[in-house]
């Protein structure tokens, strides 16, 4: 997963933001190996996605934007498809597809969820969305087994105010060193009118890269109504792959213990 375009997915989700949690299923592996530490995790993380970033030249994709609202004004919805492309290090382009539901919500929501995104692509704004122990405190949760993989779970505690920070907790896949889910809230409200707002982000591998897949996002409105907004990322194409960012740069390599051998947490 390209490291600059997981940390922008992420900040452009906490514009909206809601929550969906998920039950491992946990089952113990071969005794014997200890987990590594939570730096180790982190540091072999940081470095993984680096390399995929250096790797990641351009891809195309498209989306499915769906916003559901249900409170005080009555209940409406909106709905729009957009094509993305991006081209490495921070040019995305959308180009609209089609769009219905409520012009409201459209206008007032989901194109300004585009431009945001747009923002979020600036330098300092990359500087600040990146899981990095710059700008966050791990700690180590549990080791889980599932039927999706092997991951590491580490609860993340934003160490800045700004509004594209989360706490929460982040899934690392064992093998890839990748972020495979987020789950979270944002480190403070985007708007006055909100509440209370919780996120649930994944991400899978498509051809070799880890790119976002799903976003589901639950905003409680302070004067009464639940939005919940979808985001469906399908018929990705990589459009541009720099082979040397694979290879692992110098005191990046880190050696971790195979996923294996670690005891999941039965928990």
């Amino acid at each position: 997963m390209n490291s600059r375009r997981c940390d922008i997915s992420i900040g452009v989700s906490l514009i909206l933001l809601a929550a969906f949690s998920g039950m491992p299923l946990a089952e113990e592996a071969a005794p014997g190996t200890r987990l590594p530490s939570t730096d180790a995790i982190v540091r072999g993380l940081v470095a993984a996605n680096s390399q995929r970033a250096q790797a990641l030249r351009g891809y195309q994709g498209k989306r499915i934007y769906h916003l559901d609202y249900k409170g005080l004004f009555g209940s409406h919805d909106a709905e729009m498809m957009v094509e993305a492309t991006y081209s490495a290090p921070d040019k995305k382009q959308f180009r609209i597809l089609s769009e219905s539901g409520s012009r409201l919500l459209i206008n007032r929501v989901l194109l300004k969820l585009l431009s945001s995104e747009e923002e979020a692509q600036t330098e300092q704004n990359r500087k600040t969305l990146e899981i990095t122990p710059e700008n966050y405190s791990f700690s180590l949760d549990q080791f889980e087994r599932t039927a999706q993989g092997d991951f590491y779970v580490l609860n993340v505690i934003p160490k800045g105010k700004s509004r594209y920070l989360y706490r929460g907790k982040i899934w690392v896949d064992a093998h890839d060193m990748a972020i495979a889910r987020m789950s979270g809230e944002p480190q403070r409200n985007p708007s006055m009118w909100v509440s209370h707002t919780e996120i649930e982000y994944r991400w899978a591998k498509e051809e070799g890269f880890w790119l976002p897949i799903y976003n589901e996002s639950v905003t409680q409105v302070r004067m009464g109504g639940k939005a919940t907004l979808t985001i469906q990322y399908n018929d990705y194409q990589v459009t541009g792959v720099n082979r040397a960012g694979n290879a692992p740069r110098a005191g990046q390599s880190q050696v971790m213990p195979d996923p294996a051998s670690i005891a999941a947490d039965p928990h």
